[in-house]
C-alpha cells in the first residue's frame, strides 16, 4: 500500500486515516480550528522575535494577517502595504 506521505510509515498512517473517519464533523471541524490558532501563534512568536516582543496588538495582528493575504487586500482592508512595512 502506497502511502500520501513519504515519511510515515503506511501503518501509521491508516491508523490516522481511521481516527479521521471516526470522528464527526465538528470534531473535525475544530481539529481544523486548532491548527490555525497553532499556525498563527507560532507566527506571532517568529514575528516578535524578528521585530521584537514589544510590537503593539495592531502591528502584530497586521503582520500575521499579511502572512496570509494578498498584498493587495492588505492595503485595500487595512490601509498596510507589507512590501513597505514587513511580514
Amino acid at each position: 500500500m502506497s502511502t500520501l506521505s513519504t515519511d510515515t510509515p503506511p501503518e501509521i498512517e491508516e491508523f490516522l486515516l481511521e481516527g479521521y473517519r471516526r470522528m464527526d464533523p465538528v470534531e473535525k471541524l475544530r481539529q481544523v480550528f486548532d491548527l490555525n490558532r497553532t499556525a498563527q501563534r507560532m507566527a506571532a512568536m517568529r514575528i516578535q522575535a524578528r521585530y521584537g516582543p514589544d510590537l503593539s496588538e495592531r502591528e502584530l495582528r497586521l503582520r500575521i494577517a499579511a502572512l496570509w493575504l494578498d498584498r493587495e487586500t492588505m492595503i485595500d482592508a487595512f490601509g498596510w502595504d507589507p512590501e513597505v512595512e514587513g511580514y
